[in-house]
């Protein structure tokens, strides 16, 4: 009975991952090999980003798009991104649960598979290793949600 609480079949709500695939996967090392000889210390950036579109009645693609620039200097030594994709089907989960989910939850699921990638594409580009640090998604949807509800409100 416990194990049906905890994956939410007793309230009726179901969560379900589908499928996991790259939709996109990309890297350029447009410097090299002359990048290969430079010596200054690397800058790294690294950004995400997240899109979900509803596919069918009660299932989402989530797109976890992770990009990673390095520069040595002002010269990009590499450029990596990665879109890498879920389908996952939630039913009975009230909006604002659904809405949770969806931007906490699935891109928790798709990160570590994203950083696999990128952690790949990096290292057979002939860089070090590049192995990013976990990222906390519902800090990062909790404050946007603070900036929305800012926004919100009106000035005085």
């Amino acid at each position: 009975m416990a194990d049906e609480t905890s994956n939410g079949a007793a309230s009726g709500a179901q969560l379900s991952l589908q499928k996991v695939y790259i939709k996109d996967a990309s890297f350029e090392a447009p410097g090299a090999p002359h990048i290969f000889q430079d010596q200054n210390q690397p800058q790294i950036q690294l950004n995400l980003a997240q899109q979900v579109g509803p596919l069918a009645e009660n299932v989402y693609e989530v797109v976890l798009t992770v990009t990673v620039t390095c520069k040595l200097a002002e010269k990009t030594a590499y450029l990596a991104e990665v879109q890498q994709a879920g389908v996952f089907g939630l039913s009975g989960f009230d909006d604002q649960n659904r809405d949770v989910i969806l931007a906490t939850y699935c891109p928790n699921v798709l990160f570590p598979y994203a950083r696999q990638i990128v952690s790949d594409l990096v290292s057979n580009g002939g860089f070090p290793p590049f192995l990013m640090q976990p990222i906390n998604f519902e800090a990062l949807y909790a404050e946007q949600m603070r900036r929305r509800a800012e926004g919100a409100t009106p000035n005085a």
